[in-house]
């Protein structure tokens, strides 16, 4: 693909482990020709774009950026603009989307390669925090396989947990996918301890000071023990992206074919590998109108067999070499 080449969704379809590599050089090239921000970081950190020949070699654009800058890619109008949730007071991170089939193409895509025919399903959303904003890529998202899974006992719960609890109960002969923000699974977990081991209950994270935060391990064996589940799952999804990673169980995520997870050095930030222990570089090529290549604030171990785990969020008294300065 030369650089003045758009990528479009043929392109996306056709992205597989043997040409990735090669696809994200090709986007990295595009991007560095048509995001003006991110050419602008590139060279401001002194990467020679024309050197860039293999995935460590990308420079991965902090994601603090989508917060103070607009994050695109050529000159088209967006049609979405997805933020963060963030805190009360902080600045949301903002996503502008020009082309929406990109981000339902990945997801969509991700659920099947995990999850088999979403119309198999019944999908559940508890996602109360997230339908109170206007512009939640995760409600989007849940909202579109709501419709596509065409149960009538499909659909977002906010507070009705006595008729939720009703729903997942009558249904014990299908597939049902409970997708909950984390602090509102656990205030339904703690109000209904059921048998939900037929359930496949999907945490997003999300506390976000509504309890006392909680590690993973510590909410997944609490809701096991509330519904006697045999597993919970988690996602791994932001804002920023619009590629996904699951977590069937143990909070090891696997990447679908647009998404690559590396690592960049605590004390070096261009000192980019593929496995261990650093900060979360990822490499989502769904993201062709905005950046594909972002640095995120995450800490994460990423084993041989390409899953990884997220440890936790980098300390923000200590930046040192996991954020580059704001150019």
């Amino acid at each position: 693909m030369a650089a003045n080449t758009v990528p479009d969704l043929h392109w996306l379809e056709t992205i597989d482990h043997h040409n990735f590599e090669e696809r994200a050089i090709a986007l990295f090239h595009y991007q560095y020709e048509h995001n003006p921000l991110y050419r602008a970081y590139t060279d401001a950190i002194h990467i020679n774009a024309e050197a860039v020949r293999y995935l460590t070699d990308i420079p991965f654009l902090p994601i603090s950026f989508f917060k103070s800058h607009t994050v695109l890619t050529g000159t088209q109008e967006p049609e979405l603009l997805f933020e963060s949730s963030g805190t009360t007071g902080m600045i949301p991170s903002r996503h502008h989307i020009v082309h929406p089939k990109y981000y339902e193409y990945a997801y969509r895509s991700a659920f099947a390669y995990f999850y088999g025919n979403v119309e198999d399903y019944i999908v559940i959303g508890l996602l109360p925090s997230y339908l109170e904003r206007k512009h939640s890529s995760l409600v989007y998202m849940v909202n579109d396989l709501v419709q596509m899974s065409a149960n009538e006992d499909s659909g977002f719960y906010l507070n009705e947990f006595e008729q939720l609890a009703i729903v997942l109960q009558k249904h014990r002969d299908k597939k049902i996918i409970l997708i909950g923000v984390t602090f509102a699974l656990l205030d339904f977990a703690e109000a209904y301890p059921m048998d939900l081991s037929h359930v496949i209950v999907m945490e997003t994270g999300g506390m976000k000071g509504r309890k006392e935060e909680w590690t993973r391990m510590e909410v997944h064996a609490y809701l096991q023990q509330q519904w006697q589940l045999p597993g919970v799952h988690s996602e791994y999804g932001m804002s920023e992206l619009l590629s996904q990673a699951y977590a069937p169980a143990n909070g090891l995520f696997s990447c679908d074919r647009t998404m690559k997870v590396l690592l960049r050095d605590e004390s070096d930030p261009l000192e980019t590998y593929a496995y261990g222990s650093g900060c979360l570089n990822i490499i989502d090529l769904a993201n062709i109108d905005s950046c594909a290549f972002i640095a995120t604030e995450d800490i994460a171990k990423i084993h041989r067999d390409d899953t990884f785990e997220v440890l936790g969020r980098r300390d923000h008294a200590a930046l040192r070499g996991c954020s580059l300065m704001v150019i």
